[in-house]
């Protein structure tokens, strides 16, 4: 595996590596020694799995009490997968990193604690697994707008169109509203 930095540096790319032969592939995409080595000391307690069609927006998200650190990846399709950081006082404080995961790249994003993470689908279907820090927790939960022009996202949304979101996240606090740590 390789751990590669982002424009924020706790936001870490991960690529595996691919064994491939006729009758498929096989890789690695988790194995707690590698990723402590590489600075990721976390435990993982949940698993998650999402499933959305094209133009779906989600996001962003991210929890005030157990907070999660998040290591997600495409295992159908194709997403930009977004991760802001709300850690006040950050010198990264309110800036994003996008990356594209797919199937067929087979790359994963490790967003630590203190972090909102969304994604835009970018194939006709995505699904998306992710391993979380801790549980989720409703009564924790917060939203930012996934079109907060503080933010400036640059989401790959094709000019003329608008993303399929949710009420709950439309909702969304705009970032110099949001509650940050």
């Amino acid at each position: 595996m390789k751990f590669i930095s982002t424009d924020i540096p706790e936001v870490i790319r991960i690529e595996p590596r691919i064994f491939i032969d006729e009758r498929g592939f096989f890789m690695e995409s988790y194995q707690k020694l590698k990723f402590s080595k590489a600075g990721i000391h976390f435990e993982f307690v949940q698993d998650n799995h999402s499933s959305s069609k094209l133009s779906t927006l989600r996001g962003l998200h991210y929890q005030v009490t157990h907070t999660q650190g998040k290591l997600v990846r495409a295992v159908i399709g194709e997403i930009f997968d977004v991760a802001v950081d709300v850690r006040a006082g950050s010198p990264t404080f309110g800036n994003w990193v996008g990356v594209y995961l797919s199937a067929e790249n087979k790359e994963q994003l490790w967003i630590p604690p203190g972090f909102a993470h969304g994604f835009y689908t970018v194939s006709e279907r995505a699904d998306v697994v992710y391993k979380a820090t801790d549980y989720f927790d409703p009564a924790g939960e917060r939203c930012i707008r996934w079109d907060d022009p503080d933010l400036g996202i640059e989401w790959p949304i094709p000019e003329g169109t608008l993303p399929l979101v949710s009420s709950k996240d439309q909702a969304g606090s705009f970032f110099a509203d949001a509650e940050v740590f």
